[in-house]
């Protein structure tokens, strides 16, 4: 069974399904693609603000909450609180897409990676410094290169995986991320995204009846 899985690296609730995630690639006879969205990449990217800051530490509470997912008081002070700072997920998603470009097939560990930098360790991944430390550390030494590098391979693959999953997204009406598409072509269907927080077994279920 191929899925879909649609995300920003950014965004806190696919942090959050990062357990449930982990337990689908070891179902038998799953593939999941990871389909890098952008949804906070260029014109999605903003400025960090107070306000911005609160919003987003009030959400991760509930996230971490409900998934476990850990949410640390220096990712709050030094990433939430640097106001001023970009809230951008385009240097993260070139790390992710720089991995699969250097050693397919590791893309979500890449992700992983870069997530509990953000969320544990309290580093700005929107910084592409901060990224290519990451994937360095984590053992993407080529992938760390290729981000500080960023030439045309990269940016056209990255443009040209978030335009198909931007296409995706419209194609299904799906309105946020994460999401899941389960099935090839004509044959594929999405999930709620609420099957990734609801329990495994639910997930599982709701799989099977695909």
């Amino acid at each position: 069974m191929h899925i879909t899985y649609l995300f920003d690296p950014l965004c806190g609730w696919c942090y959050g399904a990062g357990p449930a995630l982990e337990k689908l690639v070891k179902l038998e006879g799953i593939t999941i693609e990871l389909a890098p969205t952008g949804l906070f990449a260029g014109e999605g990217a903003r400025p960090i603000n107070e306000r911005f800051s609160a919003y987003a530490w009030q959400n991760d509470q509930r996230i971490g909450q409900l998934t476990g997912q850990v949410f640390s008081q220096v990712y709050r002070d030094r990433v939430l609180g640097s106001v001023g700072s970009m809230f951008d997920s385009a240097p993260a998603t070139l790390g992710v897409v720089a991995v699969e470009l250097t050693q397919p097939g590791k893309e979500r560990e890449a992700l992983k990676a870069l997530q509990n930098v953000r969320y544990v360790d309290g580093c700005n991944n929107s910084e592409m410094a901060v990224v290519a430390d990451a994937l360095d550390a984590a053992g993407f030494t080529d992938a760390a290169v290729c981000v500080l590098t960023l030439d045309d391979t990269l940016l056209g693959i990255y443009r040209k995986r978030i335009e198909k999953a931007r296409g995706l997204m419209t194609e299904f009406r799906l309105d946020g991320v994460p999401a899941l598409l389960v099935g090839d072509g004509d044959q594929r269907r999405k999930l709620s995204s609420g099957a990734l927080f609801g329990g495994f077994d639910l997930l599982a279920a709701e799989l099977r009846a695909a």
